[in-house]
């Protein structure tokens, strides 16, 4: 009875308010109501399922792992799953990059890898202070929010959020000159009142605050004063990692190198509960267990995230596959803007939308697509960018159905023609 849902869960769920329907199964890039009708998933768990639904190869040996006897709750323990996920994290994705880090199972969520990536940086530095961005999100949790940006998710902290400021994002001023010159004149200046940070923690890709993609060289500038000034940079990694914008990390081509990163979402593959938090060996001052949780060491996590890194990272090819589908992506998120004034394609790889001056206009359209058989959401505080994330496993036909289903909506909300002929 759907009615349960209505009765004795809270009023803070939301997903289930646009989707009104009861899902059972899920394959590939579809979901399945109970009633046997197919959605096309363009949300992909909030970025959790980069690979899809119930993927074969990481679906088998899950099984195997389950059926075996093998342990599944560990805490830090050591576990031969453990063990080989660590072993091809290393050999696949840290020693191709030339990355040194350390890796930490800080818990099983993203915020959680935000909290000890905070908690880090202030034990390494000494110093309380941390800037984050506007238009930021970090995670729920009391750290993370202190570092969002969204007045309504801060809000929901009940207390003052303190020993963290928000300055602005590339292209918050719309003025590249003015970019860091704020900044630069405050660290150097004695004077200006701000206390050195810790940290900044900063998003590639902004990916609940609108999907505002930061360029290569502001995020150079950004890794550069932080060197300048002993302050440490955190990327996180939470939704654009693990292949969303083409790379494994969101900073590959950017010419940067974090002092720590955030991993979660997708780095078990599956849409189980696993996070990580890495940093260089030199920032490794933590005593033993002084940041701790009973569920980092989830083993059907580590096995479904090693199976992932074995079947798809091993060499360039995958990356190639994302390349192929982000720029079909892209160019049917183009054609569909331009039929609409003032709207404007956003994002990076196939984590991209579309920005509509009619802040209502994105959420009309998410839910025209929805009655078509498509799940899509928005992004930004207001709810003003039609934001799609399809798993980056869909095939060419798959994402051109549901970009066909994009601007039908679109057509319903708009009054606008679109023609998608051009998109392969």
């Amino acid at each position: 009875m759907s009615d349960i849902f209505e009765s004795l869960e809270s009023e803070v769920r939301s997903y289930c308010r646009g989707w009104d329907t009861i899902f059972e199964r899920a394959s590939g890039s579809f979901l399945y109501s109970e009633d046997g009708r197919g959605y096309l998933d363009f949300f992909s768990g909030a970025g959790a399922l980069n690979y899809g639904h119930n993927h074969p190869a990481l679906l088998r040996p899950l099984m195997e792992y389950l059926l075996s006897g093998a342990v599944i709750h560990s805490l830090d323990m050591k576990t031969t799953a453990k063990r080989r996920f660590l072993e091809t994290f290393h050999e696949l994705i840290l020693k191709p990059r030339n990355l040194d880090y350390k890796v930490m199972f800080p818990g099983p969520t993203g915020t959680n890898s935000v909290e000890a990536a905070l908690k880090l940086a202030r034990k390494v530095t000494g110093r309380t202070h941390v800037l984050g961005f506007t238009n930021a999100f970090h995670g729920m949790t009391l750290g993370s929010l202190a570092v969002t940006g969204n007045s309504m998710k801060r809000q929901g902290a009940g207390v003052p959020l303190t020993h963290a400021s928000s300055i602005p994002y590339d292209g918050f001023l719309g003025d590249d000159a003015l970019a860091f010159s704020w900044l630069r004149s405050a660290l150097a200046d004695s004077g200006s009142g701000l206390d050195k940070p810790a940290a900044v923690i900063v998003e590639t890709v902004q990916g609940e605050g609108g999907l505002r993609a930061a360029r290569a060289s502001w995020l150079r500038e950004l890794s550069d004063i932080c060197h300048q000034y002993g302050i440490l940079l955190i990327v996180d990694d939470v939704q654009a990692g693990c292949g969303r914008t083409g790379k494994f990390f969101s900073f590959e081509d950017v010419g940067i190198v974090p002092d720590i990163v955030c991993l979660s979402k997708s780095i078990s593959a599956f849409g189980l509960p696993l996070a990580l938090t890495l940093f260089k060996p030199e920032l490794d001052l933590w005593k033993p267990g002084e940041h701790n949780g009973t569920f980092r060491g989830h083993n059907p996590a580590f096995v479904t995230g090693a199976a992932a890194l074995e079947h798809f990272w091993q060499d360039g090819r995958f990356e190639q596959k994302i390349a192929a589908v982000a720029a079909q992506l892209h160019e049917g998120l183009r054609l569909i803007a331009d039929a609409t004034e003032g709207a404007s394609v956003r994002g990076r790889g196939m984590l991209a939308g579309i920005h509509y001056s009619d802040p209502k206009a994105a959420g009309k359209i998410a839910a025209e697509s929805f009655t078509r058989g498509l799940l899509v959401e928005t992004s930004g505080p207001e709810g003003e960018v039609l934001k799609t994330m399809p798993a980056l496993t869909i095939s060419a036909t798959e994402l051109r159905r549901g970009l066909e289903i994009l601007a039908e909506a679109a057509e319903s909300v708009t009054g606008q023609r679109i023609v998608l002929k051009t998109v392969a």
